[in-house]
């Protein structure tokens, strides 16, 4: 058996018909998305960068938190041949498509057509499926957001900064972390979790197996509450549907609760003292209850606590990020 490694991209855009993703048409006819082998020296991204270059003539713009690593097998010159394929996403920036010498044509097709194609062929097509359900789950984020931002302009008592610190993370994560409210660093960047006790929370993560990348990180009070405060009772049940939302939009299998506020509010952990590092489980979501960074950053004894609560978080998170679906598939060569 052989070992074969290749990268390539999923490259979409809207049009009046819907949204589409660009396929080139190969010599027998079957479609494929722009990717190729990742050569020697390379990584998965530089890889699929320079194939999409060499066979399309275009530049790309990745998605940060997207990208998916799948395998097939299939046989060649009598033997077996397995083949990890990295796909990572980018919007159509512009330019024109100048296919190479190894297609004979491209086309712009609905995803579900698509999807279409490669059912008859036999094909694998989860990377299709996957990318159009991220776009569709990022589109509907944004939307949420774009509501939440004017939330200020309702409260005519709003106490609480005006700019909204929204989730950072893939819209498909399988792990959110929720936390209390931004501070004042993440008020001035806009990014939840950047100052010391984000810099600790990205420390704790890799220490449970999970990379802040693949995490979708937000706050019950997705706004800065002035001097570091606890947000009130008004400003969480404001808050509070719009954090809802993004759950159910997102659909997680684990949702790590930071502190005291975040783990009453979403799972009804009222003591975190006394419960910390206990799971709850509530509509098919598991909660795992734990102090919050920031609580580790000022009061030291807190911290081989919250070391403890995320060495038992291991085996949860490798758990919810493993893809228990994922079989070993057959397919011709592409």
């Amino acid at each position: 058996m052989h070992l074969e490694y290749s990268a390539g991209f999923v490259i979409y855009k809207k049009s009046e018909s819907g949204l589409e993703f660009l396929f080139l048409r190969k010599s027998n006819s079957d479609i494929d998305i722009p990717k190729g082998h990742i050569e020697k020296g390379e990584n998965a991204l530089r890889a699929a960068i320079r194939e999409t270059r060499e066979e399309t003539g275009l530049e790309v713009k990745p998605d940060p938190f997207f990208n998916m690593r799948r395998y097939y097998w299939f046989r060649f010159g009598g033997d077996t041949v397995k083949k990890y394929l990295t796909v990572f996403l980018s919007p159509y920036i512009g330019g024109e498509v100048r296919i190479s010498s190894e297609h004979k044509g491209y086309e712009w097709i609905e995803p579900e057509k698509a999807v279409l194609e490669y059912k008859k062929r036999g094909y694998n097509y989860d990377h299709i499926e996957e990318s159009l359900r991220y776009i569709e789950k990022r589109e509907k984020l944004d939307k949420i957001n774009a509501i939440y931002a004017k939330l200020p302009e309702s409260d005519p008592n709003w106490s609480l900064s005006k700019k909204l610190v929204k989730g950072e993370g893939p819209s498909n994560a399988r792990i959110m972390v929720v936390g209390q409210a931004p501070g004042a660093n993440e008020d001035a960047t806009g990014r939840p979790f950047v100052g010391r006790a984000g810099k600790l929370l990205d420390s704790l993560l890799r220490s449970a197996g999970i990379m802040r990348k693949k995490a979708y990180i937000t706050s019950v009070v997705q706004f800065f509450p002035y001097g570091n405060r606890m947000p009130t009772d008004h400003e969480v049940e404001l808050c509070k549907p719009f954090l809802k939302e993004q759950i159910s939009v997102i659909k997680p299998k684990l949702i790590i609760t930071l502190g005291s506020l975040s783990s009453e509010v979403l799972c009804g952990v009222k003591s975190i003292k006394s419960n910390h590092g206990t799971v709850t489980e509530i509509g098919g979501i598991k909660y795992f209850s734990t102090l919050h960074p920031a609580a580790a950053v000022r009061i030291k004894t807190n911290m081989p606590i919250i070391k403890g609560d995320f060495e038992k978080l291991k085996p949860l998170a490798k758990e919810a990020l493993s893809d228990k679906k994922e079989k070993q598939n057959l397919a011709r060569k592409k």
